[in-house]
């Protein structure tokens, strides 16, 4: 007898904690604004600064 209602106290802290479903979220809270760069260039090729983020291993190695 005694299993039995360790059993039931299991089930029931079980449906304490997950017998119901979480709170909604509205869509609302969900979506971040940003504000857009003038002209739209942000991410814009830049020939010059490229050189900035090439990677080759024969350059790195010295080779």
């Amino acid at each position: 007898m005694g299993m039995e209602r360790s059993t039931d106290t299991a089930a029931a802290a079980r449906h304490a904690r997950f017998g119901k479903l979480p709170e909604r979220i509205r869509i609302e809270d969900t979506v971040e604004g940003a504000k857009a760069t003038p002209g739209g260039r942000a991410n814009a090729y830049d020939p010059e600064g490229s050189w900035k983020f090439y990677s080759c291993l024969a350059l790195d190695l010295g080779l």
